[in-house]
Parts: structure tokens; sequence; C-alpha cells
């Protein structure tokens, strides 16, 4: 799977300024200086804080997003995918030990915003997240995501490659990935180097699913084969021959493992035939 958080992050190092206009709604025109921060050290379980800028605003300085550092802070949660973040109170309560602590943010649901308005204003950081914005009604999808690139083509960015990766990363979300390259080939002539990126997250997710799926087997095979042999040792020498090819046809786990306690308690040969009988119904 694509990193979405990781290309969320790379809009935010390219202009920190577009996130804090996004956070006050585009209202406010004097920021004077928005700068990123990286946390010092990473937490125990090794996350990181998503995007932090400290900003100047109207001559004072505060914090955008969630950090403590003695200024004021502005939390904002945004949600990427069109179905989520529809019930998010914008708050949060924890409450461990007695000691309560509220925390209330503002939510950002990109379905939610106009992108139209977004690609008028051009701000750098937010171009790549356009794809998943609202847009106009009387626009196709495909028309959109083509307005979307044509759009971040057009900015001034250091490395308009990883830029338009980026944006790539992000629509596939919602656009199937072979849409974006053929777009993104059509406006802008980047697509060996994207399509790249894309056959290497496909390899990376193949690898991890073969993985995953190899030690499920493995585990699969491993319950089966305990199975028969208590079947085996506790009831008759032929038991598993009787049973095996039913059990065979067993994939979830789960049902094996009761399979197994099923065959240790069992008495008889038809204690166990019963108790497949009610697993498989």
């Amino acid at each position: 799977m694509a990193n979405f958080d990781t290309a969320s992050k790379k809009t935010a190092e390219i202009s920190p300024k577009g996130f804090v206009h996004l956070c006050f709604g585009f209202e406010t025109s004097n920021i004077i200086d928005a700068e990123l921060i990286q946390p010092e050290q990473p937490t125990v379980d090794m996350r990181q804080a998503d995007v932090v800028i400290k900003a100047e605003i109207g001559g004072k300085q505060v914090i955008v997003h969630f950090e403590t550092y003695g200024l004021e802070v502005y939390s904002n949660v945004i949600y990427l995918r069109p179905d989520a973040g529809r019930s998010d109170p914008g708050r949060f309560v924890q409450d461990i030990a007695g000691h309560e602590v509220l925390t209330r943010y503002k939510v950002f649901r990109l379905i939610e915003m106009h992108g139209q308005s977004i690609l008028e204003a051009k701000p750098m950081g937010l171009l790549p997240f356009t794809p998943l914005m609202k847009r106009p009604t009387d626009v196709s999808a495909e028309a959109w995501l083509r307005r979307c690139v044509q759009t971040a083509e057009s900015v001034n960015v250091e490395n308009k490659t990883a830029y338009l990766e980026t944006l790539a990363v992000l629509g596939s979300l919602v656009y199937e990935p072979e849409m974006i390259l053929n777009i993104i080939s059509e406006e802008t002539m980047e697509r060996s180097s994207i399509s790249e990126h894309f056959a290497a997250e496909a390899l990376q997710q193949g690898i991890e699913q073969g993985i995953e799926q190899g030690i499920e087997q493995g585990a699969r095979e491993r319950a089966l084969k305990d199975i028969l042999e208590v079947l085996t040792l506790r009831l008759k020498p032929y038991a598993a021959t009787v049973f095996k090819p039913t059990l065979e046809t067993i994939e979830d786990l789960d049902r094996l493992a009761q399979l197994h306690r099923a065959a240790i308690l069992a008495e008889t040969l038809d204690d166990f035939a019963q108790g497949l009988t009610e697993n498989n119904n």
C-alpha cells in the first residue's frame, strides 16, 4: 500500500505556510513565517507527530497542529479518504487514573473542501491533495484530475517529479493508478519515473502479502497436523484417514483451533464427527 502519511508530510515540507492558511480557512493574510518542526526524539513506539509548524501570525508565534513548546496550539485533523471522519466530533477525551485530558481540534475532510478555490490560490503544499477534494458539479472526475495535474505542473517547485509523485500517491486513494499515470504522462511527460514508484509499491505489497499468506498457510498446516495426531493417538489409528479430507477443506484458523480442542475431548469417533458437524454449521 502506498504510504499516504509520508506523502502528506512531503507536501508540508514543501510549503508549511499552506497548512497554516488551511488551519485558519485562508482568512488571515498576516502570516509572517512558517517553519516545519521535526521532533527531536521519537516516542517510545517510534511514532512521531504528523505535522508540527511554528508560525508567526500578527506578531505572535503559535504552533499549528500538536506540540507544546510553551506556545498556543492549534490542533487539526485532516481526513484523506472520502468516507473517513464523518462522525469525528472534533474532540478527544483521555481519562487515565483520574487525570482527564480534553483535546479539541478542527476537522478537515478533504472531500468537503472546494478544490477549485485551492487550484486558483495555488498553495504549493496543498495542491497534491486537490484530487481528493470536492470538484465542481459540472466537472467529471477525470477532467478534475487532469485540472489538478495541470495546476501542479504549473507551479515552480524544486523537484517537480517528486511533487507529481506525491499527487499521484494521494490521488490513488480515489483514482485508478493507470488513469493517474496516463494523465500525468499526457500533461507533463513524467510517467516513467512515477510508474517505477507504483511498480515498486506494488512489488512491496505483493511481497508483504506473500509473507502474510505464507505464515497463515504454515499455521493452518500445523493446526491440521495437530488435529490428525490427536485423533490417531486418542481414538483409532485410522481416524486421521477418515476425517482428513473434510478437515483439509477448512481454511479458518479459529475453527481448526476449536476442532483441535474437540479432538482432545472426544471419547469416540462419533463425538468428534458431531463436533465437526457443529462447526460446519
